[in-house]
């Protein structure tokens, strides 16, 4: 079971309506005092609504091409994709350098494991805590004092390996 009473096994589980999801970040924000930008919130907005993994370059794309594009300098989606980072709204895929929406956008900035399917390219965030704090025992064992987790299995998905 997953850290928050069950198992995310679908990648749109829980940002399926990318309104709601912007919603909760618009109320996370205002619990933890932070300020949810209009560049910040329109950034967010494509990210849950691309449904798959997305990259800086094609965010900066679809501001530019859509209604109030004043905010498109490289620098400035740069600024909002670490802002939304830093505060566990979306999640890095180092392996394919592309960003996902979070499905907890309530929770603090975290370490999950993803599933990415080099087909389709989806990412599944698989909500175990176990995995993550298997990983930190096991460095610290070691001697090691991690900072940050990045793990990410690549295959395929149960629907793209029905395809074989």
């Amino acid at each position: 079971m997953g850290t928050h009473g069950h198992d995310c096994i679908d990648p749109r589980h829980h940002v399926h309506d990318a309104e709601a999801f912007v919603r909760a970040v618009e109320r996370a924000c205002q619990e933890r005092g932070l300020r949810l930008t209009p560049i910040r919130a329109r950034v967010l907005r494509l990210v849950a609504e691309a449904g798959r993994p997305v990259k800086a370059y094609d965010l900066l794309d679809m501001v530019r091409s859509g209604e109030g594009a004043g905010a498109d300098a490289p620098p400035t989606i740069y600024r909002a994709l670490d802002f939304l980072l830093a505060n566990g709204f979306i999640h890095k895929l180092q392996s394919v350098n592309a960003f996902v929406a979070c499905h907890h956008p309530d929770s603090a900035q975290h370490s999950v494991p993803f599933l990415i399917c080099d087909r389709c390219h989806s990412a599944v965030e698989l909500e175990d805590a176990q995995v993550v704090a298997s990983l930190d025992e096991r460095a610290r064992a070691l001697g090691f004092v991690p900072q940050a987790q990045t793990l990410e299995v690549h295959g395929l998905c149960a629907e793209c390996a029905g395809k074989d």
